[in-house]
């Protein structure tokens, strides 16, 4: 894949814009210069087909050490690229037939960067890339090119691989003689994989975990071993397809002593560069957080900290509050932990304590502690970035998806509206402002039971996220997890089972499936949030530590700093963390367009995808309500590839006035024309995000009248590749009007079939982001975007 290096594109804000030029280059538009065409083709057969006599040598030595009986006469190549360029994938993995890519690394030399395939070549297999070196050497095309080019002149040299040619972590992390615990993806064949590993562990003195994970074309094991102990395995089993480095279990941190705990959060303390005063900020509504705690310390002073009710104090009696406050500031802190690097801290972190020491608050007081809270801190350090983050919620309403007074609050403050304190609560004051818009980052609520017996995705179905979660104005976090497997170390879990699947919604997490169309998408986006397990009787069910993350623990729990947090809560703590950064990176942005970037980066996992394919638009509209719009990425957030950009727009809309509707803008789509003509049928994919604020009209709503609530929906539509400009002008016209109406045009087949969702499922919220897939040369005549 194409590194993403690039910074975001910023359009200028008028909806007219320059053609854009540039940035679709990259290192591997053009090949190596090779001097001595024949002379590149036999060093490349010669080093093949030494590669080859060699791996029967070594296959039959480890053999006989092992007293393992190879798999088959089949072996591993590494083909290592050019510095600078980039090998053709396409070529090396042909798919309908062997070989087969199984892994591929990039490696900094001092020249520039060299990326390493290996590829598994069975029996009787090497021919195909010794033809093509062949055709290389004797061949032309019809333009007078050799053959196989694109191809043969990527490639620098061909070796025999080692086991680091399997290794696809990052290259320092490679495990020395040290044992330690390895990742093993087999690749899928007749079914005895996990036999002929085993017996491979007990013949070398490795230790295979017992626990695995299924994916179509692989398995996953973990296997104790030192890289000595494993090495023998290339040569003897055709099974290995990749091999990384084993997640460390939050449970190794939590299991510390305390003294071995302090040492490794002293280390991490010790590496961090706190954020200036005047970095974006995330404030926690939640019980408190613990300011004092050595991680924190330096993010968040006491003043800094504060209640809704003063009485309340401001410490954490409960610990909910400083484990997000760990998460929005860190992440999931096993990976700082176990690093040795310097961290430079993008954002600083503010408290407001909404949750008594003891009780509850009462649901009807949710909207005015919310009021309320935000003043405070707005008082306090007037802050253009702060994002306000909390995962307290209460249960839905009796009609999923209407919106509440708690909910409709937080739409009222995102939208810019303030809210004045009486003797007899809160005032609604109509004094919007276009410049005091916030960005609130809401949890979607948790499922707190589980039945093991039932399918988890089933259940989060029928659970509507909670209060105040359908929020229109808010992005509203999920749950997902990619910890599925336990750690065998961890007492109390013999046998037991992940309940969610590796890349599958979190049993945790609740959905909009039960909500009305006309109400918005929720979740989001969903983020990790750890798994639950389950007895080997199904009798019984825990969240062990293992499928949990690792965070801050408050101080009101003596000689302990670490401890593990999950669900829907931990979600949006790390959602948060995202949102600082891009803030970091593009201080100018405004709330609607980071929540924005945050749904664009987002992709549905390999595991959500295979419900989606193949599937109708609306059950794919089912499936935009049970994962959101899937899994945001830090690298997505930031960045844009030389072959995969993202384009900014900031804009203004008067849709509406004297309750007609007023205007539309239209964007010219600044594409490469040239360039995407040239590639004509090839397959390309164009993601559309557009994030806007409703004015919520809570006391204008009913069971089915979303459009009563909100003061104005958008739409985003994209002329189709045959369409006139006038005729593009009509048809969204007459959409708008007839929607206004009350009704729902139904767009024509041919504009529709090339979007992933459609706009029936889109069409909801205030956030709309959808995916057209056709090729280069229809994109290149696709001009216009109205909005």
């Amino acid at each position: 894949m194409v590194e993403r290096d690039r910074d975001h594109i910023f359009v200028p804000q008028s909806a007219s814009t320059e053609a854009y030029r540039g940035r679709t280059g990259g290192a591997d538009i053009k090949r190596p210069a090779v001097s001595d065409r024949l002379s590149h083709a036999r060093s490349l057969a010669e080093q093949a087909e030494n590669a080859k006599a060699a791996a029967e040598q070594r296959r039959q030595e480890t053999a006989a050490r092992l007293n393992v009986a190879p798999t088959d006469d089949g072996f591993y190549l590494t083909f290592e690229s050019w510095p600078g360029f980039d090998l053709k994938y396409s070529t090396l993995d042909p798919k309908r037939k062997p070989p087969e890519l199984v892994a591929v690394r990039t490696a900094t030399h001092e020249t520039g960067k060299i990326t390493e395939a290996t590829v598994y070549i069975p029996e009787g297999s090497l021919g195909y890339f010794l033809n093509k070196i062949e055709e290389y050497a004797t061949q032309d095309t019809a333009r007078g090119h050799p053959k196989n080019a694109n191809f043969v002149e990527r490639i620098h040299r061909i070796k025999l691989a080692s086991l680091r040619g399997l290794w696809t972590d990052e290259v320092s992390a490679f495990p020395e003689d040290d044992p330690v615990w390895w990742e093993v993806w087999l690749r899928k064949s007749d079914g005895n994989e996990i036999d002929r590993l085993l017996n491979y562990a007990v013949e070398s003195g490795c230790r295979l975990n017992d626990q695995q994970l299924t994916f179509d074309e692989r398995i996953v094991v973990l296997i104790w071993a030192s890289a000595t102990q494993l090495s023998g395995s290339i040569d003897v089993l055709a099974d290995i397809a990749e091999l990384r480095s084993a997640r460390t279990y939050a449970t190794f941190f939590v299991g510390l002593d305390p003294f071995e705990e302090a040492v490794w959060v002293k280390d991490l303390a010790d590496r961090v560069a706190v954020a200036n005063q005047s970095s974006p900020v995330v404030c926690i509504f939640d019980t408190g957080v613990d300011h004092n705690h050595i991680l924190l310390s330096g993010s968040i002073a006491a003043a800094d900290t504060h209640s809704y009710d003063p009485n309340w104090g401001t410490k954490d009696q409960d610990g909910h509050g400083t484990e997000m406050a760990g998460l929005a500031l860190y992440g999931d802190l096993k990976s700082a932990l176990e690093g040795s690097q310097p961290i430079a801290l993008h954002h600083r972190l503010e408290s407001v304590k909404i949750l008594p020491p003891q009780g509850k608050n009462d649901p009807e007081l949710y909207g005015a502690i919310m009021a309320d809270s935000t003043a405070r801190v707005e008082i306090t350090t007037r802050n253009p970035r702060r994002i306000i983050s909390m995962a307290v919620t209460a249960p839905t309403s009796a009609t999923p998806g209407r919106p509440t007074l708690w909910s409709s609050t937080i739409d009222a403050l995102a939208v810019g509206r303030t809210f004045n304190a009486t003797t007899k609560g809160i005032a609604y004051l109509d004094d919007r402002s276009l410049t005091g818009h916030r960005l609130f980052l809401v949890s979607a609520g948790n499922i707190r039971s589980f039945d093991a017996t039932e399918d988890h995705l089933q259940r989060s179905e029928l659970e509507s996220v909670e209060d105040p979660a359908q929020a229109w104005n808010a992005l509203v976090v999920g749950a997902m997890t990619h910890l599925a497997t336990i750690d065998p170390n961890e007492s109390g879990f013999a046998d037991y089972r992940p309940i969610a699947a590796f890349g599958e919604l979190s049993p945790f997490s609740r959905t909009s499936v039960l909500f009305k169309k006309t109400w918005p998408v929720k979740p989001d986006v969903v983020l990790e949030g750890g798994n639950v397990a389950h007895s080997p009787n199904n009798k019984m069910t825990d969240t062990p530590e293992s499928l949990q993350i690792l965070t801050t623990r408050a101080g009101s729990h003596p000689g302990r700093q670490l401890t593990t947090s999950c669900a829907t809560s931990a979600a949006t703590a790390q959602a948060a963390n995202l949102a600082t950064s891009i803030w970091s990176k593009y201080p100018s942005l405004w709330p609607e367009t980071v929540r924005g970037l945050l749904v664009h980066s987002a992709r549905w996992t390999d595991k959500m995808l295979e419900h989606f394919k193949p599937a109708s638009k609306t059950h794919r509209g089912t499936l935009l309500r049970r994962y959101g719009y899937g899994v945001p990425t830090l690298e997505r957030c930031l960045y844009s590839a030389a072959n995969a950009f993202t384009l900014i727009a900031e804009n203004t809309i008067h849709p509406f006035a004297d309750g007609k509707l007023r205007e539309m803008h239209l964007h010219s789509l600044p594409w490469p024309k040239e360039v995407l003509t040239d590639l004509g049928a090839t397959q390309v994919q164009m993601r559309i995000t557009l994030s806007y604020f409703i004015e919520p009209s809570p006391t204008r709503i009913g069971p089915e009248q979303a459009s009563r609530y909100a003061s104005h929906g958008l739409r985003f539509a994209v002329n189709q590749s045959t369409e006139r400009e006038e005729d593009f002008r009509h048809r969204i016209n007459v959409a708008a009007l007839e929607e206004e109406e009350g009704g729902s045009r139904g767009a024509s087949s041919s504009y529709v079939d090339h979007w992933c969702l459609g706009p029936k499922a889109r069409n909801s919220g205030s956030i709309h982001s959808d995916i057209w897939i056709d090729t280069a040369a229809a994109l290149a005549t696709m001009s216009g975007l109205r909005i």
